[in-house]
């Protein structure tokens, strides 16, 4: 007999617990699907749970019909996955009027069954830098006071050490630790307007989870941070983090930093996360030292794009110009693909960035769990009045399709080192 997968929930005190008589659902867009046991793993490590309120979660009956749990007080239940897991399904829950927007996660349903909680995932990505037990270790404080003590001065490392020890931010604090991929802020501002920002906007339209440098720093500063970093072939110093704009914006100081640093030494990579809006500038950074880009993609459907980045003075044609000037300089392009259940799993949507990748030179699309209330974004495509049309196939069914298309890319959730001309 096939043990039943069973809606959790959370009770008004804030207990777990399932209901035996209800079927789990995931939602796929604003559509729910029943959970198989192939959709879930056991709750990993790392993963964090969160309550939903307003909102009562769904299930599925034994006679086919959706049916919530409408005790007071009970709330639907998500968790928010740890790098390395791309998320299946939303939770699917009923939201009460006039509730508050969530917070900007990654929100993936869970169930239960077994005797135990199962999240709707998949393990994309396996290297082992990124396991928690490596971060927030008791060390980590006392690294960080003799850095800002060698360093009084640098901006760059008190905005990091806040990072490290509020956000708990893995990059922030591989700085300090030194090692892998390390993140330096470098533009406190940004040319585009992304839906789920998850530092400072314009119009906010949900609850940021950290703030926005407020400082543009200066070449010693970003040399004084990144030269010790680069010691390493597995060094990552990575520009364009959560906690700042478009890096781009900082052009002109990025390109002397680089420079200065690959005059001093030839070791790890240097990164950058962008939106890719300004070709021009990337390719300068290209031609002093610049090893790897990784740009943020929601749709290569030119009308997705604009709606959900809402780019400033470019368009997605200059995302593309970008990718081929960077191929010519031999620089390593990744799409950071965000990813929506019941969006990025359309056909429509990925035909079209089937299309992109055929056109443009991308050697890995890194799955990126996108950041927002799901009802947020489905509200505001319908005000848009741009319509899902269309099957979708579930986000596993786009990796597989995905795959199976460009059996050469690499699809992971993680940048990885490198240096131009490896390959």
């Amino acid at each position: 007999m096939t043990q039943k997968i069973n809606v959790v929930y959370a009770t008004a005190d804030g207990a777990l617990e399932y209901d035996s008589e209800l079927a789990a659902l995931g939602a796929n867009g604003e559509e729910y699907w029943p959970l198989s046991a192939e959709d879930l793993i056991p709750l990993p490590a790392g993963a964090t749970l969160f309550y939903l309120p307003g909102r009562a979660p769904l299930g599925l009956a034994d006679d086919g019909t959706v049916e919530f749990i409408a005790e007071q007080g009970v709330s639907a239940v998500a968790a928010i996955l740890p790098q390395g897991y791309t998320r299946l399904f939303l939770p699917a829950y009923q939201r009460a009027a006039d509730v508050p927007r969530l917070p900007l996660f990654g929100y993936t349903a869970v169930a239960f069954k077994d005797g135990q909680l199962w999240v709707t995932a998949r393990r994309t990505d396996d290297l082992a830098k990124w396991d928690p037990c490596f971060y927030n270790t008791p060390e980590l404080s006392g690294l960080i006071a003799a850095k800002l003590a060698a360093h009084p001065e640098n901006r760059i490392l008190h905005q990091l050490a806040h990072c490290a020890k509020e956000y708990h931010c893995f990059t922030a604090q591989n700085i300090f630790y030194g090692r892998w991929e390390g993140g330096v802020p470098i533009s406190p501002s940004c040319n585009a307007r992304c839906l789920g920002c998850i530092s400072k906007q314009v119009a906010e339209c949900c609850p940021s989870p950290q703030e926005r440098i407020t400082f543009a720093p200066t070449v010693e500063e970003v040399v004084e941070v990144g030269l010790p970093h680069l010691v390493s072939d597995e060094a990552i110093l990575s520009f364009g983090q959560g906690c700042e704009g478009e890096p781009l914006l900082a052009g002109k100081v990025l390109k002397e930093a680089i420079a200065i640093l690959r005059r001093k030494t030839e070791a790890g990579t240097i990164n950058i996360n962008t939106n890719a809006g300004l070709p021009a500038v990337l390719e300068e950074l290209a031609t002093v030292g610049l090893d790897t880009a990784r740009i943020s993609l929601f749709s290569a459907d030119p009308a997705y794009y604009r709606f959900y980045h809402q780019p400033r003075g470019y368009t997605l044609d200059q995302v593309g110009e970008a990718i081929c000037r960077l191929d010519r300089h031999g620089v390593f392009v990744s799409l950071n693909l965000l990813t929506l259940p019941g969006f990025t799993d359309r056909e429509a949507q990925v035909e079209t960035l089937f299309a992109f990748l055929r056109k443009y030179p991308v050697g890995m699309v890194q799955i990126r769990n996108l950041n927002i209330d799901p009802d947020y974004i489905w509200a505001r495509l319908r005000r848009e009045k741009l319509a899902l049309a269309g099957e979708t196939l579930g986000i596993a069914g786009f990796l597989t399709a995905l795959k199976r298309e460009f059996p050469k890319l690499m699809v992971g959730n993680y940048s990885r080192p490198r240096r131009r001309g490896s390959g």
